[in-house]
């Protein structure tokens, strides 16, 4: 796919920290239970951390008690790309940022949470900022 923000690894690891990094662009998984927006109820939007697009809604968000932020939708579609992921002897779906490539984390299906979609975005805090309703963090 051609991303429309396109960096090399040099300036993704000038912007990014290394945890960052290694997340975004290097499809690692931050530990379970540790990332900031794991339990948080803020009302808001939650961005790309690497290029700012807009991914999902706090109102898509639910409680999985998997150890990752989940939401049951992303905010549309052509925001996110989906990515077959054979690695660990399984097959998964990679969520990536559509507009720059960044791994975001896996979609599940057919786990039985009660949600409209029946799908599981298990997402990486660290791939994400989030922009209160009420304004953007730094605000």
């Amino acid at each position: 796919m051609t991303y429309q923000v396109k960096k090399s690894d040099a300036e993704w690891r000038e912007e990014l920290s290394a945890d960052e990094f290694k997340v975004l662009r290097q499809a690692g998984t931050e530990a379970p239970f540790t990332g900031e927006y794991t339990d948080t109820k803020t009302v808001g939007v939650y961005r790309c951390r690497a290029c700012k697009t807009e991914l999902f809604r706090s109102e898509t968000k639910f409680d999985s008690h998997c150890g990752w932020p989940s939401f049951y939708a992303p905010l549309a579609e052509d925001r996110v790309e989906y990515i077959e992921d054979r690695s660990f002897g399984s097959v998964r779906t990679e969520v990536r940022c559509a507009n720059c490539g960044s791994h975001l984390g896996h979609v599940f299906e057919g786990e039985g949470y009660g949600t409209p979609t029946d799908q599981r975005y298990c997402i990486n805090s660290i791939s994400l900022t989030l922009e209160p309703e009420d304004g953007p963090e730094d605000a």
